[in-house]
């Protein structure tokens, strides 16, 4: 079965955007969380553009080649300007969380309003064999919430941001997580952990 994953680049003081991210906007003002995607000599063999270092590549591309489906909240969709229609992954279909209505949605955009169990369904779907990425805290604060989530991968980079969108938000309760792999590599170190249950 597939499995349902998070892997957010995120700062040292668990923000994952730069401040005023938002429609126009983009992920706001002076976020340094993606420069090592374009750091390094390798190629991504999954994301066009991407040249990563050796050690990045081997663990984003072994996350990203896993995903046939992504599942983004409102505001991951809105500070991304829609994805221009698509998606943020090359190979994957995008579902959108959402309770107001998104009157751009594209026909290869799936748009779910009645929760996350139903958005993470629409997506197993969607995704086949494939896993199932989520983008976004609040996607992934729910996702918890509803003892969904499978594995978090945390690129962390070494900044301290001061302010923006944080992406672990309020849960009800401790979610303890077992450190499966953690690859340091320029610029930013990979935290691979697994959710207890």
């Amino acid at each position: 079965m597939s499995k349902v994953l998070s892997a957010h680049a995120v700062s040292v003081d668990g923000y994952i955007t730069g401040r005023d991210p938002g429609a126009g906007r983009g992920l706001g003002d002076g976020t340094t969380l993606f420069d090592w995607y374009f750091a390094g000599d390798t190629p991504s063999r999954v994301f066009d553009g991407f040249k990563l270092s050796e050690s990045s590549a081997r663990v984003f591309d072994a996350f990203a080649g896993r995903v046939g489906a992504v599942v983004a909240g409102r505001n991951t969709y809105d500070d991304s300007d829609g994805f221009g229609g698509g998606s943020p992954h090359p190979n994957a279909r995008l579902v959108v969380l959402s309770h107001r209505p998104v009157p751009e949605i594209s026909e290869r955009q799936t748009l779910v309003t009645t929760g996350i169990e139903d958005a993470i369904a629409a997506a197993r779907e969607a995704a086949g064999d494939g896993d199932v990425g989520l983008m976004g805290g609040g996607v992934l604060t729910e996702a918890l919430k509803a003892g969904l989530v499978d594995e978090v991968v945390l690129h962390q980079v070494p900044v301290l941001l001061g302010g923006g969108r944080p992406f672990f938000q309020t849960l009800p309760e401790h979610v303890r997580l077992r450190l499966i792999e953690a690859v340091p590599a320029p610029g930013v170190t990979h935290l691979h952990y697994a959710v207890e249950r």
